[in-house]
C-alpha cells in the first residue's frame, strides 16, 4: 500500500472584512493509505485585488481597438480600470477617444503568467446592457506566432446585452475554425464564481462549483492539439461587436465589470515512493534532516526540483543526465518551512516532504 499525502485548501469569506475579502487558510496535510495518485488543487498563482493599484508584475494590457468590429478604444487609464474595495474595477464609458466612440479595457497576463491545465477561477459581477459584452478566458500564448483560432482559446464566462444566461465556449483549429460550448441560466447582475477545470482529458465549467458543460480533448481528439499548451488570463469589457450588436440608447454607460478575484490553481500528485518503486532500480530517494540523498543504480536522466506547499517551483535541485552513484544536495532555499521534492527519472516520479529549519 502507498503512504498518501494530500493538500487540501480550505477558503471562506470574511463577511466583517472590507469588501468581503477571502481568507486563507492552508488544510491539514491528510495522510491515508490507498493506492493510485493523490491528486489536490494547489493554488498557484492569484490576485485579490487588494493593493491600491492594479499589479504590474501580474497584469499587462491590450490597448487600442480591438477585434470582432467592437466599438471600444482599450486603454489603461484609471478612467477604465481601477482598484475599489478590493475589487478590479473594468469600465466602460460613452466618450470620444482616439477615433472611438468609447472606452473600455483588457487585462491579460500574457509575457508574465502561463500554464497549461489546472483550475482557473473568477469571482465577478458583470453589468448589463444592449451591445455590452464581459469575459473572463484564456489564450494560446503561440497568438502571436500562428493566429488565431491555431492558438486555442478558453472560454470561461462570456455574457451579452441583458441575457439571463452565461456561455462556455472552446475554440481550435482543424482545417478552419471548430467551437464546442454551451450555455447555463445566471443573473449575473450578483457576484458569482466561475470557473474551469481543465485536464489532459477534459475541459470542464462550473457556475458557482456546479458543472454545467464537459468537452473531451484527450488524445488529441478532433485535431485539438493547441489545448494541450501554454495559455494566459483576460479580462474584459467590451462593447459593441459581431455578437452582442451595438449599444443603443437603452444602453447605461458608464457600466463596470466588478471583479473580486481571479485563482488559478494545478493538480500535484503527492506521494511516497513504494516499495514497488524502490524495486524497478530506478533510483532510490531520500530526504534525511533537510539534504536530499540520492542514489542511481545506472545513468538516468532525471529532473530534481522543490516545491513549497502552494506548488510554486521554488528550486531545480538537479535536471540532465544522472551518471551511476550516490549523490547528496543541500537545497538552497533560505526560508524555513515544509516544501516537497519531487523526482522524475525514467517513468519513475516520487515526491517526499522536505522540512527546512534555518
Amino acid at each position: 500500500m502507498k503512504k498518501k499525502i494530500q493538500l487540501s485548501w480550505i477558503s471562506w469569506t470574511n463577511p466583517s472584512a472590507s469588501g468581503g475579502k477571502k481568507v486563507f487558510f492552508l488544510g491539514c496535510l491528510l495522510f491515508c493509505f490507498m493506492q493510485g495518485k493523490a491528486q489536490a488543487w494547489n493554488l498557484v498563482w492569484s490576485d485579490e485585488f487588494d493593493s491600491a493599484n492594479v499589479n504590474s508584475t501580474s497584469w499587462t494590457y491590450d490597448t487600442g481597438f480591438s477585434y470582432n468590429n467592437e466599438l471600444e478604444y482599450y486603454t489603461s487609464r484609471p478612467q477604465n480600470v481601477t482598484i475599489q474595495n478590493g475589487n478590479l474595477l473594468i469600465i466602460a464609458k460613452k466618450e470620444v477617444y482616439n477615433g472611438a466612440n468609447y472606452t473600455s479595457a483588457r487585462l491579460k497576463t500574457e509575457g508574465l503568467e502561463t500554464w497549461t491545465y489546472g483550475k482557473f477561477e473568477s469571482k465577478i459581477k458583470l453589468p448589463i446592457g444592449k451591445g455590452i459584452w464581459p469575459a473572463f478566458w484564456i489564450l494560446g500564448q503561440s497568438v502571436g506566432q500562428i493566429g488565431w483560432p491555431k492558438c486555442g482559446e478558453i472560454d470561461i464566462m462570456e455574457h451579452i446585452n441583458t441575457e439571463p444566461l452565461i456561455y462556455a465556449t472552446m475554440h481550435w483549429d482543424n482545417s478552419g475554425h471548430k467551437q464546442s460550448g454551451s450555455y447555463t441560466s445566471c443573473d449575473v447582475r450578483q457576484y458569482h464564481i466561475y470557473s474551469i477545470e481543465w485536464s489532459a482529458k477534459a475541459i470542464e465549467w462550473f457556475l458557482d462549483g456546479n458543472k454545467f458543460f464537459e468537452t473531451n480533448i484527450a488524445n488529441n481528439i478532433d485535431s485539438t492539439e493547441e489545448l494541450h499548451l501554454p495559455f494566459y488570463v483576460i479580462l474584459n469589457l467590451a462593447v459593441g461587436g459581431n455578437w452582442p450588436g451595438n449599444p443603443d440608447g437603452t444602453t447605461p454607460f458608464p457600466d463596470t465589470m466588478f471583479v473580486d478575484y481571479v485563482r488559478v490553481y494545478q493538480n500535484i500528485a503527492v506521494e511516497e515512493p513504494s516499495i514497488a518503486d524502490f524495486r524497478l532500480g530506478i533510483v532510490d530517494l531520500q530526504i534525511i534532516k533537510g539534504k536530499i540523498y540520492l542514489s542511481a543504480p545506472k545513468s538516468i536522466n532525471m529532473e530534481l526540483k522543490i516545491y513549497d506547499l502552494c506548488g510554486r517551483e521554488k528550486e531545480v535541485v538537479c535536471q540532465g543526465t544522472l551518471t551511476k552513484g550516490n549523490y547528496t544536495f543541500t537545497p538552497n532555499i533560505k526560508k524555513s518551512g515544509v516544501y516537497f521534492v519531487r523526482l522524475t527519472a525514467g517513468n519513475s516520479k516520487e515526491t517526499k516532504k522536505l522540512i527546512l529549519v534555518k
